[in-house]
C-alpha cells in the first residue's frame, strides 16, 4: 500500500465537525476527498506543517481513497514530481496530509456555505 494512514490535527478535526454539520455529509473520508481535490487543484505548494501533539483524526488510506485509490495515488505522485520531491511513503504520506489539511481550511473559509448545495457548488 502506498500510504498507511492520513493523520490530521485537532484544528482539522474541529473543521471537519463543522463541515459535517453544515453539509450533512456523515463520513469524514468523503469530506477529506473533497478537501484533497480542492487543494491539489491549487498550483501553489501547501505549507509544510507538522501535527502538534497526537493525531486527532486518523483515516486509513484505503478508507480515504476507496475505489479510486489509483487516481489519488497518481495525483499524489504527480504533485510530488511537480514539487521536486522524492517519491517515498513518507513523502507521499506528508503530501496527502498537508493537502487534506489545506483543503479543509479552504472549505471552512467559505463563510457563505449554508448547506450541501453550497458545498456542491464548489465543484462547478
Amino acid at each position: 500500500m502506498l500510504i498507511d494512514n492520513i493523520r490530521l490535527g485537532q484544528q482539522s478535526r474541529d473543521q471537519l465537525i463543522r463541515l459535517k454539520r453544515i453539509t450533512g455529509i456523515d463520513n469524514w473520508n468523503v469530506l477529506c476527498r473533497w478537501a484533497f481535490c480542492l487543494s491539489i487543484a491549487d498550483q501553489n505548494a501547501p505549507p509544510r506543517t507538522k501535527i502538534s501533539g497526537d493525531a486527532a483524526v486518523d483515516i486509513s488510506w484505503k478508507t480515504f481513497a476507496g475505489e479510486h485509490v489509483d487516481i489519488y495515488a497518481a495525483l499524489l505522485i504527480e504533485r510530488a514530481h511537480e514539487e521536486n520531491r522524492t517519491i517515498s511513503r513518507e513523502t507521499l504520506s506528508e503530501l496527502a496530509r498537508i493537502h487534506v489539511t489545506r483543503g479543509i481550511g479552504f472549505l471552512t473559509a467559505r463563510r457563505q456555505m449554508d448547506g450541501i448545495s453550497d458545498f456542491l457548488g464548489i465543484a462547478e
